[in-house]
């Protein structure tokens, strides 16, 4: 049950000016209302001079609108986009119209574009055109007061937009120019149609600029606004009529908006909305939701059952072989090499530089560079869309404004394979991850699962050659993310190309990957087999990813001299003042109420600080004075029978035997 609001009563000092505000725009809107003649509102409407003007007004301001969609998109999105030196005295000129006095921009019109302006020369001695005293002339002035608002509006919605729906699209293989007009264009549409209703409105509106530039012509460049400045002379109550008339249509742009001036991008609902868990993975699609307009999806039979044993020959793709050899500059500083079917797991603490990697190999990022092969073909110098390099982003930015199929083809569609072709396809790929059922889904209608599932297809349906993951299996639920993992690893098993995928999941990171690449500060600490990994880790980080005390030190004579103090007694130590890393696993850790007694050699007394529960086990940490802190697993019956609680006070003990030392 909902909470109901709390009301704030606004301070007096406040809501007076407000009210006042409110008054004072207020009151001249009344005025128009109370003095219109409304026994005469139709005659002074349909009078030939208000007709003609008004049919005027509106193919100027339509022309404006459209000379400002042409010009104002491209520039919305350079503004938005592309980084470029002037860019703020670019926005500058956009914004300058609207500060503008109207005349003065009649002014600068005529000085631009007049008889003996800059340009308008040239305009009449090569194409004849002459602006001024023309109704050419008066599109011109709207759309220049006009543009601006579309402008401000769609790359206020481009600024909202996540550029990962357009890095992905980009590695699925559309061009730029497909991503904006299939992607982009799509996700932003609020703030194009209220940037281009503004616009249009500005324009039906416009008077200073144009009796300036353009003049005042019956049936050639008096447009309404112009009228009712005449009418105010001979017949104010006519011009109260027509005022009227343009009062309206304002206000029906502005109710129509409902304030979403600057737009609100398209996104994806939550995956697993409220009311429909991550595990529903089998919910029936209802009958009625929206099909794709772009590319529509017909029902389909219930998907295979996703956790059975899959055939790796039955993917579609194209049957190559493309082995990796990546050398990359700047922020990071590796070489990668790793034939066919390889599947590599990234590792490493926030900001190692994981993902500037896969960035770096789709060549998205200016922080880092990579030298990349795939099998025979140097794809260094090719743009994104070209290096058959697909990307699944940590939150799979499917496109919201697609199905499920749609999704899932559209890598296929942007290498030019005809539609029939991409979506059996397509529905391969999405009945092999076990969620073909869904096909005629949007995002927004999937689960977690679901949604994480259909992003894989979708990657592997683009026939790529190097396959790059970044966490994606970060946002599903403990069973979801089970079964979505064996589900791909059984397909990257009959993977052509190699795989890398970033995690932080020591789990995914054993089961998935052939080679483990960890990485500190953008360069290789480590690259080995999960085993080699897990039985000697060389970064403290990964030990206690994978549940393992890691404590950091200098090789002495008997043991190990701790970074932070201490001394740790091993049987096999390294040379002296190497420095190295002693991986205790929780399980070799005793914890005693008392001093214990016998073989230990390295004993500390410390305090209990947290205890969780892992499985059947209970994971006990305990700080000390004398060490670092020591995560000890023992089992519930062994805690319940030594009382523990927060801030016990326990002794911890470790074998030498059961400490190994790696160096570093």
């Amino acid at each position: 049950m909902s909470r109901p609001r709390t009301r704030t009563r606004p301070p007096v000092a406040l809501a007076l000016p407000a009210l006042l505000a409110v008054a004072f725009l207020l009151l001249p809107l009344v005025g128009i209302l109370s003095r219109t003649q409304w026994s005469e509102l139709g005659a002074h409407l349909t009078s030939p001079g208000v007709v003609e003007a008004l049919r005027l007004s509106l193919v100027v301001s339509l022309w404006a609108l459209g000379l400002s969609l042409l010009l104002g998109v491209p520039l919305a999105w350079l503004l938005a986009r592309v980084p470029f030196k002037g860019k703020a005295f670019v926005r500058s000129l956009v914004l300058l119209p609207m500060v503008l006095p109207p005349t003065v921009g009649g002014v600068a019109l005529l000085l631009g574009f007049g008889r003996r302006g800059l340009l308008g020369p040239w305009l009449e001695g090569t194409f004849g055109v002459t602006l001024p005293f023309h109704t050419s002339g008066a599109v011109v002035a709207a759309t220049f007061v006009a543009m601006p608002f579309l402008v401000i509006s769609l790359e206020g919605a481009l600024g909202g937009l996540k550029q990962s729906y357009e890095e992905t699209a980009a590695s699925l293989g559309a061009s730029p120019v497909r991503v904006f007009f299939t992607v982009t264009l799509p996700m932003v549409a609020p703030g194009l149609v209220a940037g281009a209703a503004l616009t249009w409105a500005r324009a039906l509106g416009e008077f200073g600029a144009t009796i300036t530039f353009a003049g005042n012509l019956p049936g050639t460049t008096q447009t309404l606004p112009l009228q009712v400045y005449l009418l105010l002379q001979d017949a104010p109550e006519a011009a109260t009529s027509v005022s009227l008339l343009l009062l309206a249509i304002a206000m029906a742009v502005l109710i129509a908006l409902r304030g979403r001036w600057t737009g609100t991008p398209v996104t994806a609902g939550p995956a697993g909305a409220p009311g429909k868990p991550q595990e529903a993975e089998a919910a029936v699609v209802p009958a009625g939701l929206p099909a794709d307009a772009a590319e529509p999806a017909a029902a389909h039979a219930p998907g295979p059952d996703p956790d059975r044993t899959l055939d790796p020959a039955a993917a579609p793709h194209d049957g190559g072989h493309w082995p990796l050899h990546a050398e990359v500059t700047g922020f990071n500083e590796l070489t990668l090499d790793a034939d066919p079917g390889t599947t590599i797991a990234v590792v490493g603490e926030n900001g190692a530089g994981k993902t500037t990697l896969l960035r770096a190999l789709l060549g998205l990022t200016p922080r880092a560079h990579a030298e990349l092969r795939l099998g025979d073909t140097d794809v260094t110098a090719l743009p994104p869309h070209r290096r058959q390099v697909a990307w699944v982003p940590q939150d799979g930015a499917l496109f919201p404004h697609l199905t499920a199929l749609a999704n899932t083809a559209y890598g296929l569609r942007a290498r030019r394979v005809p539609r029939a072709e991409a979506r059996r396809e397509a529905q391969l790929w999405l009945d092999r991850l076990g969620v073909g059922h869904l096909a005629a889904r949007k995002p927004a209608q999937l689960s977690g699962g679901q949604a994480q599932r259909v992003a894989l297809a979708r990657a592997l349906a683009a026939r790529p050659r190097l396959l790059l993951l970044d966490e994606p299996l970060a946002a599903l639920d403990q069973t979801t993310r089970a079964r979505v993992r064996h589900t791909l690893r059984t397909h990257l098993a009959g993977f052509g190309g190699v795989c890398l995928i970033v995690t932080h999941d020591p789990v995914e990171a054993v089961s998935l990957a052939d080679r483990v690449l960890v990485l500190a500060d953008g360069r290789t600490l480590q690259e080995a087999p999960p085993s080699e990994v897990t039985r000697h880790p060389r970064s403290p980080w990964v030990a206690r990813m994978l549940g393992r005390n890691a404590w950091p030190g200098t090789a002495s004579a008997d043991g190990l001299v701790l970074a932070g103090g201490g001394r740790l007694v091993v049987a096999e130590a390294l040379p002296q003042g190497c420095r190295a890393l002693a991986i205790i696993g929780p399980e070799a850790v005793s914890v005693h109420r008392e001093r214990p007694a016998g073989s230990p050699r390295n004993v500390w007394q410390g305090s209990v600080r947290e205890i969780t529960a892992v499985g059947s086990r209970l994971r006990v940490l305990v700080a000390s004075g004398e060490a670092p802190d020591l995560v000890a697993e023992i089992t519930p019956e062994a805690a319940a029978e030594l009382g523990l609680a927060d801030g016990s006070k326990v002794w911890t003990s470790v074998k030498a035997t059961e400490v190994t030392l790696v160096r570093l």
